[in-house]
């Protein structure tokens, strides 16, 4: 049986993981993400009752119950690092006993939907359309410091694409490729644009934005991306969480998927006006589906 010291788990006084704050009565089944904290609020003000309510840093969260079932939104902030912390530490709420700093002998699975923005890649997906990211590909770092698992044809193939286009463009960024969760595609992103998502390490250079920094990806880039299709799926858009939800999910045993609010157009070079209006209807939406389907 494993035991998890001191300096690895680290609990806060009353016993609930350090950076969340929480113990493990305090989250349902159904966990939420969103990277703005105040987008937790806009999430759980349609819940018919909230049990719990707690603030740490950029994690805030919010647990109750809607339309009669227990679901946690929780805000991790921006990028995959946070996405390390937030996972390893739900994870450990429902998966190691706090008490006794060991694992359970029965693993506990968390279904957990992603509800965030994102910027488009392919003209005919507009602003304020949806999306359901089906792979995550990761630019970043998070994917260094974990064993990749068992990888299916279309990951490989995916990656090998991406290799070739990275090398072409000089870049030599090592990515990994991780799909979302079958189940949670097929019950809850019924009707949503689907398609590869790149997840990258930041906003501006790391996404191809040039203000006086001038960034190393250049518009072949992601024209070259843009046209890739990989047994069917395009690449659709830049973000920069998703492909750590998916790697942090399936390292862990547990459903993951991303659904995205299209903010912006990257070929046509527009921005919504209304993304405000957008994410509420979303948020209620992907809600309603949640009753429904899980």
């Amino acid at each position: 049986m494993t035991f998890y010291p001191e300096s690895e788990l680290i609990l806060n006084a009353d016993g609930s993981v350090y950076h969340l704050g929480l113990l493990p009565e305090h989250i349902g089944d159904t966990i939420i993400t969103v990277g703005d904290p105040e987008r937790v609020a806009k999430v759980s003000q349609y819940f018919d009752k909230i049990s719990i309510q707690k603030s740490v840093r950029e994690f805030v969260t919010h647990t109750g119950i809607f339309k009669g079932k227990k679901i946690t939104v929780i805000s991790t902030g921006i990028g995959t690092d946070n996405i390390d912390i937030v996972f390893n530490e739900l994870d450990a709420l429902v998966n190691i006993d706090l008490k006794t700093r060991t694992e359970k002998n029965e693993h506990h699975s968390l279904n957990i939907i992603r509800i965030g923005t994102s910027g488009s890649l392919q003209e005919d997906i507009e602003v304020d359309s949806i999306l359901a990211s089906s792979y995550g590909v990761d630019l970043g770092p998070l994917q260094h410091f974990y064993p990749t698992s068992d990888q299916e044809n279309i990951t490989l193939d995916i990656k090998d694409s991406f290799q070739k286009v990275l090398t072409q463009e000089g870049l030599h960024i090592p990515i990994a490729v991780t799909p979302a969760s079958t189940f949670l595609l097929d019950k809850i992103a019924k009707g949503f644009y689907r398609g590869i998502t790149l997840t990258a390490p930041g906003f501006y250079g790391p996404q191809g934005r040039s203000l006086r920094g001038k960034s190393t990806l250049k518009e072949s880039f992601f024209s070259a991306v843009s046209t890739l299709s990989i047994q069917g799926h395009r690449v659709t858009n830049f973000e920069m969480e998703t492909a750590g939800i998916y790697t942090m999910a399936a390292l862990l045993g547990h459903r993951a998927l991303s659904i995205n609010l299209i903010l912006a157009n990257r070929q046509s070079k527009k921005f919504s006006t209304q993304g405000s209006e957008g994410m509420e209807s979303l948020i209620l939406d992907v809600l309603n589906r949640i009753v429904t389907e899980l």
